[in-house]
């Protein structure tokens, strides 16, 4: 019998066969509509450091928070020296500062950022959108937006929900929006971050047009001691994602769902044929024989990675999403899905070759889809410089250690199911969790300072990459449900939406999946195995002292929890979290 994933690759080959004639009228003329991106040399363009912006500054010795102002503007951006300017959604302080990703803001533990982000977009998207999967639509016009730190912990008012969406000059707000300058507490754990674009329903065309950044919150006092590599040069963010361009240099997606007469636009998920990093395809960068930082983002709509070196080098994982492990983890490959951070620190002296490609080998859709091809299979160039080095900066045998957590001190466990919804041809139309649409009434109601277990049942084909925003959680196993029986499990759950009554003790029973070594540390998001049920200690307090938030986690507009591939978050695969006292 035709797997589902079969059927939507014939699909989606059909719809880009519809999607091409409706560009160009013909085939012929649709393939002169598309850039072949194979066409393009790689390694051409070197790989830019973002502009940075603190946001704190001195006084008289002492860090004081200050106002940041960030817009979102229509502009031009050059993704590789061959292609012509590419129109972008980006952002900056300004029109002619504007980047993709945006700025790299940099903020102190203890010291608050405050950011008033202002929408300057024009009244049309760039992109295609669909208009049945609910999206945000102000009545007067203009592209809602708003903005989510991804990993920040913080008050719900200044989270970003898809509901406190706004336009030009907050001309039109969402019915959850609450005012315009965002407040970030940077209390939490020092780590990795990024902010990007949460506009309900138009998330994935926001972010694919541009709208997203990196965030590092620092914290001295901790991260001194461990003397790992520091400064501008040896300390560098890479933030990676997918694009494929028409021969104009626009970004090209499709316009035709892959069930049209649903849904107009709407695809299960978007991949580009270019691998962008810092906003060029295929970069290079020169590097001496010596460790170097790298602080690895995933934000790609839909594409995982699995990241190696073509030589052998080896990655030593430090951090992993918004916090540190407790000590370091070598591994010679990462496996990162949409949102995903991986902290790593790469040793090019250890180099017995003059150049190191970053490569990658993860399917696409991940895990059982087709196999990397020459474009989306390599990443960057490192090209390694002279003789190996006097290098000050350690690998420490220990990173920081965190209050331990244990599923004895749950108070309760949830279990979350995950489904995926098709048409009469097979074809995914939405996807939901826990059988629900995201405006149906809360359900997860977390006590404020409590840690939980979440059971997160995996029903459909995919890998879905979950993200729970305040919570940080540890990954405790990963149990396959048996295939003898597993269709009649699926049957129950999905009439009764009940894991208890459909007796998940007796299906979740197959063979166990260690969690990796660097993915053991606390994380806030992860990727849920398809056909599996994958155990979560979530915990609703700081993950450092265990203290109490500094603000009220119970006031709207709340905050939630969905998949991180962005067109299934954008389709319905996204629940509400209310946070109780």
């Amino acid at each position: 019998m035709e797997s589902l994933l079969c059927r939507r690759r014939k699909n989606i080959a059909m719809v880009l066969i519809i999607t091409l004639t409706w560009l160009g009228g013909t085939c012929g003329e649709l393939e002169e509509q598309l850039f072949e991106v194979g066409k393009l040399k790689m390694f051409v363009d070197d790989l830019p450091d973002m502009p940075r912006l603190r946001g704190f500054h001195s006084v008289h010795g002492v860090l004081k928070p200050i106002s940041l102002q960030i817009g979102m503007f229509y502009t031009k951006w050059k993704f590789h020296r061959d292609l012509p300017p590419t129109p972008v959604f980006a952002y900056g302080t300004s029109r002619s500062r504007a980047t993709v990703p945006g700025p790299t803001i940099e903020a102190v533990y203890g010291v608050d950022t405050y950011v008033t982000w202002r929408n300057h977009l024009p009244s049309s998207h760039i992109l295609p959108w669909d208009p049945t999967i609910s999206p945000a639509t102000p009545k007067t016009g203009g592209i809602p937006t708003v903005v989510h730190l991804h990993g920040g912990i913080h008050e719900p008012s200044s989270d970003g929900n898809a509901d406190a969406w706004f336009t030009v000059g907050f001309r039109e707000t969402g019915p959850k929006w609450t005012k315009t300058t965002a407040h970030y507490e940077n209390k939490q754990q020092p780590g990795n971050m990024w902010y990007h674009d949460h506009a309900m329903g138009l998330t994935r065309v926001n972010l694919l047009a541009g709208l997203l950044g990196a965030y590092v919150l620092r914290h001295h006092a901790v991260e001194s001691p461990l003397r790992l590599p520091t400064g501008d040069e040896f300390d560098r963010l890479l933030v990676v994602f997918d694009r494929s361009f028409r021969t104009d240099g626009s970004i090209y997606m499709n316009a035709t769902g892959n069930n049209p007469s649903i849904h107009p636009q709407w695809q299960p998920e978007y991949f580009g044929d270019a691998i962008i990093v810092n906003g060029k395809a295929w970069p290079r960068l020169s590097v001496r024989r010596r460790k170097y930082r790298f602080r690895i983002i995933n934000a790609s709509n839909a594409r995982f990675f699995r990241f190696f070196f073509s030589n052998g080098l080896d990655f030593v994982v430090v951090g992993s999403d918004s916090a540190y492990l407790s000590k370091p983890v070598k591994t010679q490959s990462i496996l990162l899905s949409p949102s995903e951070i991986a902290d790593v620190i790469v040793d090019f002296s250890k180099s017995r070759s003059r150049t190191a490609v970053l490569a990658n080998d993860a399917p696409y859709p991940y895990p059982s889809g087709d196999p990397v091809n020459e474009e989306n299979g390599k990443i960057m160039k490192f090209i390694i410089n002279g003789e190996s080095e006097a290098d000050t900066c350690t690998i420490p045998k220990k990173l920081i250690d965190y209050p331990s957590a244990d599923v004895s001190n749950a108070v309760l466990t949830r279990y979350i199911a995950m489904y995926e919804y098709v048409s009469d041809s097979d074809e995914p139309t939405h996807l939901y969790v826990n059988g629900l649409p995201y405006d149906a009434p809360v359900t997860e109601t977390p006590k404020s300072g409590t840690t939980e277990v979440w059971e997160v049942i995996n029903l459909t084909e995919d890998n879905h990459p979950l993200h729970i925003h305040l919570g940080l959680f540890k990954v405790v196993e990963q149990t396959a449900l048996l295939a003898a029986g597993l269709e009649e499990f699926k049957e129950c759950m999905t009439e009764l939406n009940d894991a208890v009554k459909c007796q998940i003790s007796k299906y979740a029973r197959g063979k166990k999946t260690a969690v990796t070594a660097h993915e053991r540390g606390w994380k806030n998001v992860f990727k849920m195995m398809p056909g599996h049920v994958t155990r979560l200690l979530v915990r609703f307090s700081y993950i450092h002292t265990n203290g109490s938030y500094p603000f009220d986690p119970t006031q709207e507009p709340g905050y939630v929890y969905h998949c991180h591939i962005l067109d299934h978050e954008d389709n319905m695969m996204m629940r509400p979290l209310k946070v109780i006292e």
